[in-house]
């Protein structure tokens, strides 16, 4: 369930914060109020778009964050297998902060992604806005609520449909690729021959790549080396110079000898000097040995960069690694023996295919049946809920007309809710016969009945009462406060009847704060919840009489909560 809503800087909001109960909480005020808004920063908790002039006027950005409260283990299995964090108490809490140019989405401190918050949705909360009944409508719609209604039988079998609708059209699309002529079919034979032997000449091992360029680093380096050593030896002991680097302290050291004995600092210089011709002779002789060792392979360096050139042409070609080549090379070679026998490779193309739309054809007439089963039994829950919903006299029908010729990932089936509510009338599809008031009735009866099998512990109504007045109005409230009995109920609404039924009564209003319009929500007492009933119920003014009949709307109203 949700526990809590914290609001800050969105529309007319300052910052506000409401704590949800159980059962049927209701929140009420005037027209222009702000009611529509918190239903609103629910929605964008959950992801949906966000726009900056949402942000309140003068705020660098806007807060939304919700607590949620996971009902079992199952809810908390699913949320944790969308990679989302749960608390050890089982609570989750949403935050979403909306800036001008982006805005960020978090699950227990963690970012995530607005695909994630809208699979969070789906399990935790199912918000039913002003304008969703006109969903209704669509048949698309009614066959997703026939779906949803069947339930993991019948899912179970649609997702195999679906792999196996996914398979007949690859084959299809096989099969047409195939659909050439004799003179395209030996171009494309010869092409697919000329590049499977172009592969197979040049022999390549796997990781041979990386070995040849880990070579090939070496001896380019090596020859800069040899190079850089030669230099090195021929300016130090080479015979070509004058005068070498060598002979140069040679010489230096025999004059520093020959006067070292007439002063002590030059005889140190000299030992000095002495020392330095020794560490050149052995530079000399370690360099010798190293030149010695490290022989530059011209050859065995040019076969090298061949090999390398010939390796990344393929690559270019065929694959970004030879292990892709080799697998682009197999699939040419499947491709070859294919186009060399090619009206055999069809016939299979052909049966492979035929099979599958055998098996599609046999799972679309599971799935007709799962659902002529589902729409039976609906069928006679909508009736009941309908009936209690003040439809006196109500039909309702779902016929499924399966259509072989109509075969999709879906099924066959064509799926229309039917309706008649008035005595003498023919049954009419429901896009034909139900006004404004009698769709918001016939959501609300999809809703108790659904609630049964579903496992959302959250349903939020916003103006489920449009179109509706009088003893309507009452027997909606009457369903409510049942469906309230099972599952946390926040509902805005207009209608003193519907606002008698609440467990939790929260009134919405806007006033006047530092020169600026703000929106305020507060949770009302018992005899705060009579009076915004009275402001419902009455006209210009409130008076005794109008408090009286608040009073006793709200008694009638917990006299049925206990009956029901």
């Amino acid at each position: 369930m949700l526990y809590n809503l914290h609001v800050k800087n969105l529309a007319l909001i300052d910052e506000q914060e409401i704590e949800f109960e159980n059962g049927l909480n209701i929140l009420t005020g005037e027209t222009g109020a702000g009611k529509s808004v918190i239903i609103g920063s629910i929605n964008l908790a959950l992801g949906a778009k966000a726009d900056k002039d949402m942000i309140r006027s003068g705020s660098e950005y806007a807060l939304i964050e919700m607590t949620f409260g996971l009902s079992g283990q199952e809810q908390i299995s699913q949320v944790k297998a969308l990679e989302i964090p749960v608390e050890e108490d089982g609570t989750v809490l949403i935050q979403r902060k909306i800036m001008p140019n982006r805005s960020i989405c978090k699950v227990g401190g963690e970012t995530v992604t607005t695909r994630q918050l809208k699979d969070l949705s789906n399990i935790l909360i199912n918000i039913h806005g002003q304008n969703d009944h006109q969903l209704l409508l669509h048949k698309t719609k009614q066959l997703a609520i026939l779906d949803d209604y069947a339930g993991n039988q019948l899912a179970e079998v649609k997702e195999q449909l679906r792999e196996c609708y996914h398979i007949c059209q690859e084959l299809q699309k096989q099969l047409q690729e195939t659909d050439l002529d004799e003179k395209t079919r030996i171009r494309e034979q010869e092409l697919a021959s000329f590049e499977v032997n172009e592969i197979a000449d040049a022999a390549l091992q796997p990781g041979e790549d990386d070995r040849l360029e880990n070579d090939y680093r070496r001896m380019l380096n090596g020859r800069r080396i040899a190079e850089a050593v030669g230099q090195a030896a021929e300016i130090i002991t080479g015979e070509s110079a004058d005068e070498n680097a060598s002979d140069a302290i040679s010489r230096a050291l025999r004059e520093m000898n020959a006067v070292s004995a007439y002063d002590t600092q030059v005889a140190e210089l000299s030992k000095q000097l002495s020392e330095v011709d020794d560490l050149l002779s052995d530079f000399s002789r370690s360099l010798a040995e190293y030149m010695d060792d490290s022989e530059f392979d011209e050859a065995d360096f040019q076969k090298t960069e061949e090999r390398l050139n010939l390796i990344n042409h393929l690559k270019d070609k065929y694959g970004s690694s030879i292990e892709r080549i080799l697998q682009y090379q197999e699939e040419k070679q499947k491709e070859l023996e294919m186009l060399q026998d090619l009206d055999t490779h069809r016939l299979q193309l052909q049966k492979q295919l035929q099979e599958s739309k055998n098996k599609a054809l046999q799972l679309c007439e599971k799935l007709s049946k799962i659902r002529s089963e589902s729409a039976s039994r609906l069928t006679k829950l909508m009736k009941k809920a309908l009936i209690d919903l003040n439809f006196l006299d109500v039909r309702f029908e779902i016929p499924v007309r399966p259509s072989a010729e109509n075969i999709s990932a879906n099924g066959y089936d064509d799926v229309e809710f039917m309706i008649s509510t008035n005595p003498g009338e023919t049954i009419r599809p429901l896009e034909q016969v139900a006004s404004g008031g009698e769709l918001s009735r016939i959501m609300l009866a999809l809703k108790t009945v659904l609630a049964d099998t579903d496992e959302i512990e959250t349903l939020v109504f916003d103006e489920i009462d449009a179109g509706i007045s009088g003893h309507t109005a009452w027997k909606v409230s009457e369903k409510l406060g049942v469906l309230a009995k099972e599952h946390q109920i926040i509902c805005i609404t207009h209608l003193p009847q519907i606002a008698a039924m609440a467990d939790t009564h929260f009134q919405i209003e806007k006033g006047i704060e530092r020169d600026r319009t703000i929106t305020r929500i507060r949770r009302l007492n018992s005899e705060d919840s009579i009076q915004e009933l009275a402001r419902l119920l009455g006209g210009a003014q409130i008076t005794d009489a109008v408090v009286q009949n608040a009073r006793e709307m709200r008694k009638m109203a917990e006299q049925t909560k206990v009956e029901a």
